[in-house]
């Protein structure tokens, strides 16, 4: 079985404090990981207050490009030191974990199509390592640099490796109505349109529209939960919000 989890930014950094790892809570879900012992995992990471605020500092989105190497090697430079946090803590709790940094590996086009090969990830994972993958910059063709999402890349991944599951494991402990409350199961955009903001709206959400939508396109299920869910969905259980559409 194929998983590929995402640790968000927000879960693995101290968002207020710039370049600080949230090292406990780090240490904790990496032992969750740890002691699931899965066959075929990849991990995929954001960037929290690593690499967002340099990407912020150049003016440097998905988007929005820049040829500025000085650019390219802060963000990168932020997100490969991050990387290294997250894989140590991995490697503590004896997860089998190596660094893949995207910069190195894919590119987009210049309609901003990603490409990015993932045999050297499939190759990883038959030899018994787990690939942890990050946010980062991008080579754009005819825009310089962009930004690559963790978001875009567990979707990515995910559907290239045919992933039998796929976690987000959030800040929040799912996705959520316009109660507040949990939503447990959603099998089509409409079902959360209100609380998101309808389904022509842009992703003013904090990037929860974005990922409902590419979890939906998917093909496989996909859950969105909290940090005290993973161990639970690493188990196979149903944690926080199932996306399947």
């Amino acid at each position: 079985m194929t998983v590929v989890v995402k640790l968000g930014g927000s879960v693995v950094t101290e968002k207020d404090q710039p370049e600080t790892v949230a090292a406990d809570r780090l240490a904790d879900l990496a032992g969750a990981l740890g002691d699931a012992n899965l066959d075929d995992l990849v991990v995929v990471h954001g960037g929290g207050s690593f690499g967002h605020p340099h990407a912020a500092e150049h003016g440097i989105s998905s988007s929005e490009g820049k040829r500025d190497a000085a650019a390219v090697r802060d963000v990168a430079g932020a997100m490969a030191e991050l990387n290294t946090a997250v894989v140590g803590a991995l490697a503590d709790a004896g997860v089998p974990a190596v660094p893949v940094h995207p910069f190195s590996v894919g590119y987009r086009t210049a309609d901003g199509d990603l490409r990015f090969p993932t045999d050297q990830l499939a190759a990883m994972l038959d030899e018994g390592f787990v690939p942890v993958l990050h946010g980062d910059v991008l080579t754009q063709v005819g825009a310089g640099a962009t930004i690559v999402s963790g978001d875009e890349l567990v979707t990515h991944v995910a559907s290239e490796l045919n992933a039998d599951r796929v976690g987000l494991c959030s800040t929040v402990p799912g996705v959520l109505d316009e109660s507040g409350d949990v939503v447990r199961e959603i099998t089509d955009y409409e079902d959360v349109a209100a609380a998101l903001g309808g389904s022509n709206a842009t992703d003013v959400t904090g990037g929860m529209a974005a990922k409902v939508r590419a979890l939906l396109a998917l093909g496989a299920p996909a859950f969105v939960f909290g940090p005290d869910a993973l161990s639970a969905f690493l188990a196979g259980e149903d944690a926080g919000t199932r996306i399947e559409g």
